[in-house]
């Protein structure tokens, strides 16, 4: 109220508000059903009835990714679409397998701050800050780095040999966006991206070709 008064109503929804927040901690868990859309606030729960030891087991992460590929890599996630068990728990993971050569682009996800973990080889990473200040280093086996969320971060195999790393997130859908890809493997029209990029038209073409885009 507009003088100061606390209201029944206003009790009432704060009492409201409390309970649900209560209710949600006294849940054990919440397993997505990925049969309904993910929203902001996650997947929708699966009956307790249906759910198995399968929801929370993922084996996805042990079998090497593909890097026969431009950027010579593979991002291999264990998001909550692909492991329902992590929905709503606030945590996700992810494996890197980088070949010799290969490249993790500038990405960012949005949702989520990112803790990575060399397993094998070498692997040279950073991120740029908001303020553009920039945060590079070489982590060998067993060296750990962490990326705040929403900065643009990479990276690279700085070896001759493959590189192994896994990532955990604070997020069940950290979200991706990898820069290159942005602006270059969609329909986005070339005098735009030019514009926004102060590349050249031949660049932007010849970028446009080798990701895909169009326009």
């Amino acid at each position: 109220m507009a003088d100061g008064r606390t209201t029944p109503l206003c009790v009432f929804l704060s009492l409201l508000l409390l309970l649900s927040a209560v209710n949600g901690l006294m849940q054990d868990f919440c397993v997505g059903d990925l049969s309904f859309s993910d929203t902001p606030a996650g997947y929708p729960c699966k009956e307790v009835s249906q759910v198995t030891c399968d929801d929370f087991v993922f084996t996805g992460l042990a079998m090497p990714g593909d890097t026969s590929n431009l950027i010579k890599a593979a991002v291999t996630p264990a998001f909550v679409s692909q492991f329902p068990g992590v929905n709503g728990l606030g945590i996700s993971a992810a494996r890197l397998d980088i070949a010799p050569g290969g490249v993790i682009p500038l990405h960012t996800h949005p949702g989520g701050s990112e803790l990575l973990v060399v397993i094998e080889g070498t692997i040279c990473a950073g991120f740029i800050s908001s303020a553009n200040n920039v945060y590079v280093t070489t982590l060998n086996k067993g060296d750990t780095m962490v990326f705040p969320p929403g900065q643009l971060h990479f990276q690279i195999n700085a070896g001759d040999f493959p590189a192994l790393a896994f990532v955990s997130f604070n997020s069940p859908n950290p979200g991706l966006q990898i820069t290159a890809y942005a602006l270059f493997a969609n329909s986005l029209p070339s005098p735009l991206v030019e514009k926004v990029t102060f590349l050249d038209d031949e660049q932007v073409k010849k970028l446009k070709k080798v990701l895909g885009g169009s326009g």
